[in-house]
């Protein structure tokens, strides 16, 4: 049975990539996070100084919904950084058994280094092509749940996402001839997926689905067309490009939801029948 303001990995991975996901701070010392640089999906990691009481009492106003601090096996660093920020009105945990338990149960870790340009609040920062599709908004919603919550994106005039990029310190993606783009017969979403090892089963079965409604590939999966209809059908809802990435936010929530909970479900009237919903 977990402690009283612990969370086990189990419960903590079935949070991640969606809205109900917790703050995740990895409070790992300098020298762990060398040994392993990886990190939990969706974490921020706090430098050392970033970490003392001090520093966590000056945090803890800014900390929005609850929050679980990770150290390496769950011990003192996490224990203590989740008690302080209770202290200040926060409600924390902590991660049980730490990093060593969750992937000891063989959960996905990230790997952050991809991650080139970040602003001085630590926020990763991104440009691409304005008026979004599919892949513009997918690879969004896949940084945002799954990489760094607290990412930053810029639409601007397809001419200048590389002026943009170079002038603003940002990653520009899903254009041609840079890191963050189409490859092979693959999509952007496909090469964030591999660059940040991202293989999760429910992620693999929305990849094909994003992968056929981006390049004109329905036969690719069932549902692909539908991601396609409701895609321009958003971007005809919304002048606005941020305010149609936050409408497509919902849109990818409830894909990945069904990719990882309902793909066999069916429907069926009246539902008494074999297969029927309810």
């Amino acid at each position: 049975m977990p402690a009283p303001d612990a969370i086990p990995a189990d419960k903590l991975a079935k949070l991640i990539g969606t809205p109900r996901c917790p703050v995740l701070l990895d409070v790992r010392t300098a020298a762990a996070r060398a040994a392993d640089p990886r990190r939990i999906p969706a974490a921020r990691a706090l430098a050392e100084d970033e970490a003392t009481p001090e520093a966590l009492a000056r945090l803890a106003p800014a900390l929005a919904g609850p929050v679980v601090a990770v150290c390496g096996e769950g011990h003192r660093r996490a224990q203590g950084a989740a008690a302080l920020l209770r202290s200040a009105g926060v409600a924390a945990e902590y991660l049980e058994g730490g990093q060593s338990a969750w992937t000891a149960a063989g959960l996905p870790l990230i790997d952050p280094a991809p991650i080139t340009a970040r602003d001085s609040r630590g926020r990763s920062v991104w440009v691409t092509r304005a008026r979004p599709k599919i892949d513009r908004i997918a690879c969004p919603w896949l940084i945002r749940r799954f990489v760094d919550p607290g990412a930053v994106f810029l639409f601007v005039a397809p001419a200048e996402v590389l002026g943009v990029a170079e002038l603003f310190g940002a990653m520009p993606y899903d254009i041609e001839g840079v890191f963050w783009s189409h490859r092979g017969e693959g999509c952007t979403f496909d090469t964030m997926l591999d660059e940040f090892a991202l293989s999760v089963p429910a992620l693999d079965r929305l990849a094909a689905i994003v992968r056929g409604a981006d390049t004109a590939r329905p036969d690719l999966a069932p549902e692909a067309a539908g991601l396609l209809a409701a895609s321009l059908g958003l971007s005809r809802m919304f002048a606005d490009d941020l305010e149609q990435l936050e409408a497509g936010m919902t849109l990818y929530d409830a894909f990945y939801r069904w990719a990882r909970d309902a793909g066999e479900e069916m429907h069926n009237w009246p539902a008494s029948r074999p297969g029927g919903g309810r």
